[in-house]
C-alpha cells in the first residue's frame, strides 16, 4: 500500500492558554479531493496554516511525501509542492493578472532559470485555464469578485503544486460564481492536483468532496463519507447547538 501524500500526525497548536488544535491527525492521499469544516472558530484555519508553514505545530508533525515538515519556512514547503489560496485575495492591484503571475513563478518555480517570454507563456496558460484570458492584461482594481478568486487560485497554480489548499474561495459569491469556481477545482483534479477544500458552503462541500473532515473546538469529530458526515450528530451539535 503507498503512503498517503501529506499525513497530520497529532498535531497541536496553542494560543498563550487557548488550544486551537487538540492531537488532531489526517491522511490525505494522492488525488483525493477532501472536504473541511467545521463552526467558525473550530481550527480550520489553524491546521491549514500549519501544513502551510505559516503557523508553528506545537506538537505532532506535518509529513508531505514522507518528508518531516517541521520547521520548514512557507517558501520552503511550497517548492516541494504545497499551495494555499486565501480566504481574501490581495493581489497587486496596479498590476495586471500576467504581471501578479510572473512574480512567483520567476521566484518560487523557476527561480532566475528561465526567460521573460517563457514565464508570460505559462502566466498566460495558467489564467486561461481559471478562465481569465480575457482579464489577463487588465489592471486587478477592475476585476470582479470572483475574478480575484479565480486569480487567487492562478497564483497558487503557479507554484505547480502537488497539493492545493482552497481556502473559502466561494465566499461571498452568487451560486453560478460557485458553480465557474467548483469547475475551476474539479477540472484541476482531474490533472491529478490533490486538494484540500475549507468552505462554509455545505452544497459545494458535498458536491466536490470524496470524503469530509470536520473539526470543533481544535478536535477532529467526524471524518467520512459527505452524506454520513452531515448526518453525524456531533457535527449537527456543532454547527446548531445542542
Amino acid at each position: 500500500m503507498s503512503q498517503p501524500l501529506l499525513k497530520v500526525e497529532d498535531v497541536s497548536k496553542h494560543f498563550g492558554g487557548f488550544t486551537a488544535l487538540s492531537h488532531v491527525s489526517v491522511e490525505v492521499t494522492q488525488g483525493e479531493r477532501l472536504g473541511l469544516i467545521g463552526p467558525n472558530g473550530s481550527g480550520k484555519t489553524t491546521l491549514i496554516n500549519c501544513i502551510s508553514g505559516m503557523l508553528k505545530n506545537d506538537g505532532g508533525a506535518v509529513v508531505f511525501k514522507g518528508e518531516n515538515l517541521n520547521g520548514l519556512a512557507p517558501h520552503q514547503r511550497t517548492r516541494r509542492g504545497i499551495a494555499r489560496s486565501f480566504q481574501v485575495p490581495r493581489p497587486f492591484h496596479s498590476m495586471t493578472p500576467v504581471e501578479n503571475l510572473a512574480i512567483p513563478l520567476e521566484y518560487v518555480t523557476h527561480r532566475g532559470k528561465s526567460g521573460r517570454a517563457d514565464i508570460r507563456g505559462e502566466a498566460e496558460s495558467i489564467l486561461a485555464e481559471m478562465g481569465l484570458g480575457a482579464k489577463m492584461n487588465v489592471p486587478c482594481a477592475g476585476l470582479s469578485q470572483v475574478e480575484l478568486r479565480k486569480l487567487e487560485l492562478a497564483r497558487a497554480m503557479a507554484a505547480r503544486p502537488s497539493l492545493l489548499i482552497s481556502d473559502e474561495a466561494m465566499a461571498g459569491l452568487s451560486n453560478a460564481e460557485c458553480d465557474e469556481v467548483l469547475a475551476i477545482l474539479f477540472s484541476l483534479s482531474k490533472t491529478g492536483i490533490t486538494i484540500i477544500m475549507i468552505e462554509h458552503i455545505m452544497h459545494a462541500i458535498m458536491r466536490f468532496s470524496e470524503r469530509v473532515i470536520c473539526l470543533d473546538a481544535g478536535k477532529l469529530i467526524a471524518e467520512g463519507a459527505p452524506t454520513d458526515v452531515v448526518k453525524n450528530p456531533e457535527v449537527q451539535r456543532a454547527y446548531l447547538g445542542a
